[in-house]
């Protein structure tokens, strides 16, 4: 079974800017970025409780081939997966945690 997902409005708007970043860099990457994304977030829904805990109810997985993290909860009684943060790795750590909407 497969549970829904919703994205933060500021995970909405790294993914799109690191979109758009990885597309003026180099034509067809940002697609690329988007398909590895878009496979981790299915993955994600399928089996949310797989990926281990980070801090408190934040889980985190890798973006194959990026340096970018999406960072997720997981309510379970709502059947619900909140995605926090499609974060780079460089970034300051401290600002990809962001409670529910």
């Amino acid at each position: 079974m497969a549970f829904s997902y919703k994205l933060h409005e500021k995970a909405h708007e790294e993914y799109i800017s690191a979109y758009e970043w990885y597309e003026i860099k180099q034509q067809g990457l940002g697609d690329k970025f988007m398909i590895a994304v878009e496979k981790r977030l299915e993955q994600i829904s399928h089996r949310p409780e797989y990926y281990s805990f980070l801090q408190g109810r934040y889980r985190q997985v890798k973006v194959e081939g990026f340096p970018f993290v999406i960072l997720y909860e997981f309510f379970k009684r709502q059947e619900l997966i909140h995605i926090a943060a499609i974060y780079h790795v460089k970034r300051n750590p401290r600002r990809k945690y962001r409670r529910k909407q």
